[in-house]
């Protein structure tokens, strides 16, 4: 089991990536791609599915939160120690606390 600080540096390591991946300019090129990809067949359950994924906070911050833990639990040898089931109570936990960063983020006002 990880502590409470690795739970918080984790949760903020995932708000920074989904930030990152859903609203930083640097990879608007990707994103672009992405969509070109997408509105050459805007029917397609798959790339709507893509393209919903890569547009939700919460969406992507979930699966990256999981990628981000998974990496800590491998490159610290803990993944073996623990129980799989509290291994999902901790994605659910860096999850959480990467969706309430974002929620205060999107609270915040905009400068500039």
């Amino acid at each position: 089991m990880i502590t409470l600080l690795a739970l918080a540096v984790l949760a903020f390591a995932a708000y920074r990536a989904t930030q990152l991946a859903v609203h930083d300019t640097l990879l608007d090129p990707a994103r672009d791609r992405i969509f070109a990809w997408q509105e050459r067949r805007p029917e397609s359950r798959l790339r709507e599915f893509v393209i919903t994924l890569i547009s939700c906070t919460y969406c992507m911050g979930w699966w990256i939160s999981g990628a981000i833990l998974a990496a800590y639990l491998l490159a610290t040898g803990k993944f073996a120690d623990t129980p799989l089931l509290v291994h999902g109570i901790e994605w659910f936990a860096v999850a959480g606390g990467q969706a309430l960063l974002n929620r205060w983020d999107d609270t915040r006002p905009q400068v500039g």
